[in-house]
């Protein structure tokens, strides 16, 4: 074995993977060295002390040479990598893309705020609903002209899915099942859970199944308030309206009721609030008194699970509104279906906050 050409070859190796191929070749198994190793046993002591030696002396310095061979070519992969990925540290930073509430997000983050200051406790709902919540529940029985008006995405869950209701409990047998078209279910469901009094206020998508246009879509954000006690009136009602306009447009912000229907409510209102910015009224939801009818509907439910009755005698308020409504109304959106349909950057960004 000729040790200067062996040294000419590891101090030329390009690679890795040629220095590599080298140390195999000589100090591997069955390298040059090792079976030059193998044949000592063959010689005599002289003779073995002598070639053993000067093998040993070989392989010192083959093995220092593929070492620093090695650390050589590691050096200069670093400084390859090093002068590839420079960076100039006085150029200017890049501005990373930042994200953002969604302004229905904003919205309803603004309002449960203010009705949290007022005491009102944030509960949600499950959005796949059982009919007997969405409509009987809320006296809005199979046969009333309001149930026509609630175009409904009706459902039909898979073998085995339960709706449940508050307790847990399986209300597969209380109607089919659909999309809920508001969130006033919560009222019978929170009630059936909880006896009076209490505040609450409940946010949350809800359905319905009509004809998408500039001011109407199939999905979209309600908030949902409801107050339960002894001696709770109108009065309330409006107090705590005003001072849910104050919250959105300052000291100057004031509520209007004008006396419509509902089927959940009696006495029932529509709700307006003064916009002072704009000197003009933005006409938002409905709001009443919780109808008797809803109470006694919680209060047998109540007793069929073997609950007492705990709705005779007390009183409340409720009131429901679309986010998306007041958001097109505060900030002169031309089109309902900006929030979601389109969901154009561009314009979502106007909003960030």
């Amino acid at each position: 074995m000729n040790l200067d050409q062996a040294l000419q070859e590891i101090s030329a190796a390009p690679s890795l993977e040629a220095l590599h191929t080298l140390k195999v070749q000589y100090l591997g198994k069955n390298g040059l060295v090792t079976q030059e190793m193998k044949t000592l046993g063959k010689l005599s002591p002289e003779e073995r002390k002598e070639k053993g030696r000067a093998l040993n002396e070989i392989k010192e310095k083959l093995t220092a040479a593929l070492a620093a061979r090695e650390a050589a070519i590691k050096e200069q992969s670093l400084q390859e990598q090093l002068e590839r990925e420079a960076l100039d540290v006085s150029l200017p930073g890049y501005a990373f893309p930042s994200g953002g509430l969604h302004l229905i997000s904003q919205i309803q983050k603004e309002l449960l705020d203010i009705f949290r200051t007022m005491g009102h406790s944030v509960v949600e709902g499950p959005e796949v609903e059982s009919e007997f919540f969405n409509f009987d529940g809320v006296n809005m029985p199979e046969w009333h002209p309001a149930r026509d008006m609630q175009d409904t995405f009706w459902l039909q869950p898979p073998e085995g899915f339960t709706i449940q209701g508050p307790f847990g409990e399986s209300v597969n047998d209380l109607g089919s099942a659909l999309l809920r078209t508001h969130t006033s279910p919560m009222q019978v469901r929170y009630m059936v859970q909880h006896t009076p009094p209490f505040k609450i206020v409940v946010p949350g998508r809800v359905f319905r199944y009509e004809q998408t246009d500039a001011s109407h879509e199939a999905m979209f954000f309600q908030l949902e308030g409801l107050v339960v006690g002894e001696g709770i009136t109108m009065a309330d009602l409006k107090g705590a309206i005003t001072e849910l306009a104050r919250g959105l447009f300052g000291a100057e912000g004031r509520v209007r009721f004008q006396p419509t229907f509902f089927p959940f409510v009696e006495p029932g209102a529509q709700f307006a609030m003064w916009w002072p910015e704009r000197q003009k009224w933005l006409e938002l939801g409905g709001a009443g008194m919780v109808h008797p009818n809803v109470f006694k509907a919680v209060d047998d439910y109540r007793e069929k699970l073997g609950l007492p009755r705990a709705y005779e005698g007390v009183s409340g308020w409720a009131f429901g509104f679309g986010l998306e409504r007041l958001a097109l109304l505060r900030y002169g959106i031309p089109d309902i279906r900006y929030f979601y349909q389109q969901n154009r950057l561009s314009f979502l960004r106007q909003f960030r906050n």
